[in-house]
């Protein structure tokens, strides 16, 4: 019975440790497979971010290259504007110069023999109560216009109306329309009168004060209807009239001045303002 027992014993005994030695593989088996998919999915993860971050490295040199671009095109805009600026600067010099040219030639072809009309006033005379009151806005009703003179201008007149275009010509507008006005005051029957009244408002409207403008080239309607610079202040009229928006007023000056004066040169620029052949 002893042996027996002794037998049974050892028996149990052997059997609890092949069951436990196989639970310890068991154990390290499961442990070994799951290392193995930490590992397969730490190698995943560093696939995946090494080709996120070539893929942010190549959007990021794209963004660079586009920004590069960008800076080229808009130094090419600004480099086109700086052109165009200058380009428009001289353009509005060649204008203003041939303005200048425009209006010597046609003072000379306004001057001509003496006509039995009073003589222009000294430099310094007090001008007539008509034309200062009305100077330089617009004048008032029942005025009755000036009778200009064909004779040259005086030294004197001559001097201080190119003093006023020499600062007309030199952009300095707010001097010209001061100097243009004084002569007016001063000169009022001179040959230059009606001129130097149409680039006060020429003046003004290279400043952009449109009705200023409009005022002065009226003034110039009113008291000197048949100075050959009529059709001229009519066209101006109407290109203040169209910065201001009122094209209906705009195009009947056109009209205006293209029926009065179809042969002159403004009536051939208010045609092609029109559409007129």
């Amino acid at each position: 019975m002893r042996v027996a027992f002794a037998a049974f014993l050892f028996i149990a005994c052997a059997h609890t440790a092949h069951a436990a030695l196989f639970d310890d593989d068991e154990a390290r088996k499961r442990i070994a497979n799951t290392n193995a998919r930490l590992d397969q999915i730490q190698t995943d993860l560093e696939t995946r971010l090494t080709a996120l971050e070539q893929q942010l490295k190549n959007q990021g040199l794209d963004l660079l290259r586009e920004v590069e671009g960008i800076k080229s095109d808009v130094a090419r805009i600004r480099g086109q504007i700086e052109v165009l600026v200058y380009e428009l600067g001289e353009a509005q010099k060649r204008q203003r110069d041939l303005y200048v040219d425009l209006d010597s030639r046609m003072r000379k072809l306004e001057a001509g023999p003496a006509a039995s009309v009073p003589p222009p006033l000294t430099e310094g005379a007090p001008a007539p109560p008509e034309v200062v009151a009305n100077a330089p806005g617009v004048p008032a009703a029942g005025v009755p216009p000036l009778a200009v003179p064909a004779t040259p201008p005086a030294a004197g007149e001559q001097r201080a109306y190119d003093a006023a275009l020499d600062q007309f010509k030199r952009g300095d507008y707010p001097g010209a329309i001061a100097g243009f006005q004084v002569f007016v005051k001063n000169y009022p029957r001179s040959p230059l009168a009606s001129s130097a009244q149409y680039w006060v408002g020429n003046a003004q409207f290279a400043r952009k004060d449109y009705r200023a403008s409009i005022a002065s080239q009226r003034q110039l309607l009113q008291l000197w209807p048949d100075s050959a610079k009529v059709p001229d202040a009519l066209l101006n009229i109407a290109s203040a009239q169209s910065e201001l928006g009122d094209s209906v007023a705009a195009r009947r000056t056109l009209e205006e001045l293209i029926g009065k004066f179809p042969q002159s040169e403004s009536a051939i620029k208010a045609k092609q303002r029109l559409g007129m052949r």
